[in-house]
């Protein structure tokens, strides 16, 4: 299917609202996020190459996640949600065991910040009525607990940097370390990009208010260097020569060895050599959420205007 068209359905099929649920007191919710990101890209990543999405995830570069949303709920099984979230990925070569990419290392690390709307399904709907368990207390007790999916689009913003010698961290993208704005170099990338959230979760009602819930969501991405790295090594004595030796190092950080039978000799003679391939062009960047949630129900009165006459 079309990605725009799936984008479309998922968007407008929650707008089709319940009349009943319309009358209900509680439809906005106010939501504080907290949890761990993790970086799917190019650089650090498992200890195999050629591997992508959750088979390339590394643990030692969870980095932590924050953010506020607000949930409007259309009618019992479907809702929209609005989202900020600020929080960091990262990646270091040096993690993995991985001759090609240990060798190479690179390492980053990038602020995101993300807003994005997007659906939420239910796959039980949320009962109205009194949630506690009290002798003598009649109506609907609402479902302790409701799991849901979600999907949606939104657009975030990113900053690479890199830890230098010194252990001091330098913004990648003005050092133009696969020769962007240099003849044959890689496209110049931007700092804000789009992101299509998707994934699943679910909410334990404490009590009619207040709620906590666990999500997790893997974000597609339409750039492939918010690590820095997506295409291919340039000279890097023209990189040196036109933006300096900082530029230099982060183009081309490798340790200059790899072992016998990966194209080296264990020695510290091996060289990328310009042209060759620095990132994976063939998959785009991603990131990971995973968060704790706590959710407050606002009150709000619903009121009808009658005629006297």
């Amino acid at each position: 299917m079309n990605k725009r068209l799936l984008l479309i359905l998922l968007l407008i099929i929650p707008l089709v609202t319940n009349a009943q649920f319309r009358r209900k007191r509680y439809k906005y919710e106010v939501c504080l996020n907290f949890g761990g990101t993790n970086f799917l890209g190019d650089v650090g990543g498992s200890d195999q190459i050629g591997t992508h999405f959750l088979k390339d995830f590394n643990y030692q570069v969870t980095r932590q996640v924050i953010g506020l949303g607000l949930r409007y709920k259309t009618n019992r099984y479907w809702a929209i949600k609005a989202d900020f979230n600020w929080g960091e990925v990262g990646g270091d070569d040096a993690l993995s065991k991985e001759p090609f990419r240990n060798n190479r290392n690179i390492n980053f690390k990038s602020i995101i910040l993300e807003l994005s709307v997007r659906a939420e399904g239910y796959f039980t709907k949320e009962q109205g009525g009194h949630l506690y368990r009290l002798k003598n207390v009649h109506g609907m007790r609402r479902k302790d607990i409701q799991a849901f999916f979600f999907g949606g689009a939104g657009v975030f913003y990113y900053n690479p940097k890199g830890k230098y010698i010194d252990g001091q961290y330098y913004a990648l993208r003005p050092l133009h370390t696969e020769g962007q704005g240099l003849p044959g170099g890689s496209k110049s990338y931007g700092s804000f990009s789009m992101c299509f959230p998707f994934g699943l979760g679910a909410k334990f009602a404490i009590d009619q208010k207040w709620s906590v819930g666990i999500e997790y969501g893997i974000r597609y991405t339409l750039t492939d260097y918010i690590d820095d790295t997506g295409g291919k090594y340039y000279d890097n004595k023209t990189i040196r020569s036109q933006y300096g030796d900082i530029a230099a190092y982060f183009a081309d950080p490798s340790l200059h060895r790899m072992p016998a039978g990966y194209g080296g000799d264990n020695t510290n003679s091996y060289q990328a050599a310009a042209g060759q391939e620095r990132g994976n062009p063939k998959y785009r960047d991603a990131y990971m959420f995973m968060t704790i949630n706590v959710n407050y129900k606002i009150p709000y009165s619903h009121h009808r205007t009658r005629s006297k006459f």
